[in-house]
């Protein structure tokens, strides 16, 4: 009589055990080493984006796959198509931030504006693909902190347009809050002797005057803002932190104004582009605006409340302002901050207003325009809200 062959199945086993438990290891090593090189800057590491691609990616059938190199039982309710996960794509993806079969992530760092080809666009205003998208300047905090000369004549002698007088207000209430995270983004316009992009910022001529001039304009439309001035160069400084920290600090300005006042229900955070002049003008009516391009992170749950609020903007914007927009763009964490701050209210956009060339005079009719857009999305709203 034959002897059983359970030894030998039971041997088998083990060694597929042995197999799959060392590939465990392997992977859970080469996570841990991504993850250490992607934690601290160094002038070649790899891209943290990769993990989080293939991680959101790797799909139930995948799964079932790796399952299955322990209990083959799992691998056979599989579809006779499916095919396994290929492990080399993905060891090759982390050397190299490559994604076979993307072209676009082997020429993202070679084409002006493809830094950034993993924000996903939304909606594409005229002109605007993969190369178009907003840049965000990054410099370190001694240029941030170095002193520049700045012109605010052209500033003062800006015509203040008349309005009518509202026939609608929000009395006392708030119900707009502006902030911005980057504070010192400048123009090159005003800013004497610089030329650099990446120099682009100073501590008083900066984007918070937009958002001045954005607050008074929603004001005259009956509609309260309160503007944030906070110079978040020296807050960072105070606390230690670097620029890539001032989301966090910005946040702590959100959480704050919302606890002191109740009414705020719109949150906009005003950024300048590092994008150039052609991207960032246009011409209406024969006069010349700073386009606008805005930002909705998806790094958290209810990010869609804010999506559907910017395209309702955004397509009013279009209809009163031709090619005013930019467009609309979404991010993840693996593309940036992921989140803005706007997970604290379901009507909080990110918008970028102008371009590092653009001067304060084209700012401001944006921001006229934007008061104009807004007021008509605002009072509507309001129209319906009060007659549910």
């Amino acid at each position: 009589m034959d002897k059983p062959s359970e030894p030998i199945f039971s041997s088998h086993q083990t060694n597929i055990k042995k197999l799959a438990s060392s590939g465990f290891i392997g992977l859970l090593i080469v996570f841990i080493t991504v993850a250490f090189l992607t934690s601290y800057e160094m002038k070649h590491r790899f891209a943290s984006s990769t993990i989080h691609n293939w991680l959101t990616n790797f799909t139930s059938e995948s799964l079932m796959y790796v399952i299955g190199m322990e209990n083959r039982y799992f691998t056979s309710i599989l579809p006779v198509e499916s095919q396994p996960p290929s492990f080399s794509s993905v060891a090759f993806e982390f050397a190299t931030s490559i994604r076979p079969g993307d072209i676009r992530s082997l020429l993202g760092r070679e084409l002006p504006g493809f830094a950034l080809y993993d924000a996903e666009i939304y909606v594409a205003g005229e002109g605007t693909d993969y190369t178009s998208l907003p840049i965000e300047s990054s410099p370190p905090m001694e240029v941030l902190l170095e002193e520049r000369k700045a012109s605010l004549e052209e500033i003062e002698q800006l015509e203040d347009r008349h309005v009518k007088p509202p026939t609608q207000t929000t009395g006392d209430k708030k119900v707009a809050f502006i902030y911005h995270s980057h504070s010192s983004e400048s123009f090159l316009p005003h800013l004497e002797g610089v030329t650099n992009p990446n120099h682009a910022h100073h501590h008083e001529v900066n984007i918070t005057l937009v958002g001045k001039k954005l607050a008074e304009e929603l004001e005259k439309r009956g509609i309260g803002a309160t503007v944030d001035e906070t110079n978040m160069v020296n807050k960072l400084k105070e606390k230690g932190l670097n620029y890539g920290s001032s989301y966090q600090v910005s946040r702590e300005i959100v959480q704050s104004a919302m606890a002191s006042d109740k009414n705020i229900t719109y949150i906009f955070d005003l950024h300048r582009d590092a994008q150039r002049r052609d991207k960032t003008t246009v011409t209406i009516n024969g006069q010349k605006y700073a386009r606008v391009f805005f930002v909705i992170g998806k790094a958290h749950k209810n990010y869609e409340a804010n999506l559907k609020f910017v395209n309702e903007l955004n397509e009013m914007l279009d209809k009163k302002f031709p090619g005013l927009s930019r467009g609309i763009i979404t991010k993840d964490r693996s593309q940036g901050n992921g989140i803005y701050n706007q997970d604290l209210s379901d009507r909080s956009i990110l918008i970028e207003v102008g371009g590092v060339d653009n001067t304060m005079e084209e700012n401001y009719r944006t921001a006229e325009a934007l008061a104009d857009v807004f007021s008509d999305y605002f009072w509507k709203a309001e129209k319906v809200s009060n007659t549910e």
